[in-house]
C-alpha cells in the first residue's frame, strides 16, 4: 500500500521518509502547508517522483484518518 514509504530508526529517528531517501512525510508535509505545490517540490528535490510526493500525501492523510481530538475550551 505504502511501498515508497519506509520507517528506519537509524534514519531522522524512525520518522517515516520517503524510500531511499531523509525526507520525511512530514518534510514534504511542511512543504505542501507552506504553499508550494507538488511540481515546486518536485523541482527543489529532483530524486522525488511524482508518486513520492502523492503517497507522502497519501500516508498522512491515512493515518490522520482515525485521530482523536480533544477540544479545550479557552479561558479569558
Amino acid at each position: 500500500m505504502f511501498d515508497r514509504i519506509t520507517c528506519d530508526p537509524a534514519i531522522l529517528g524512525g520518522k517515516p521518509c520517503i524510500r531511499g531517501t531523509r525526507i520525511s512525510v512530514e518534510f514534504i508535509l511542511e512543504l505542501v502547508a507552506s504553499g508550494a505545490s507538488k511540481d515546486d517540490v518536485l523541482r527543489s528535490y529532483s530524486h522525488l517522483t511524482d508518486a513520492d510526493v502523492e503517497q507522502a500525501l497519501r500516508y498522512a492523510a491515512r493515518f490522520l484518518e482515525n485521530e482523536i481530538v480533544i477540544g479545550t475550551e479557552a479561558r479569558p
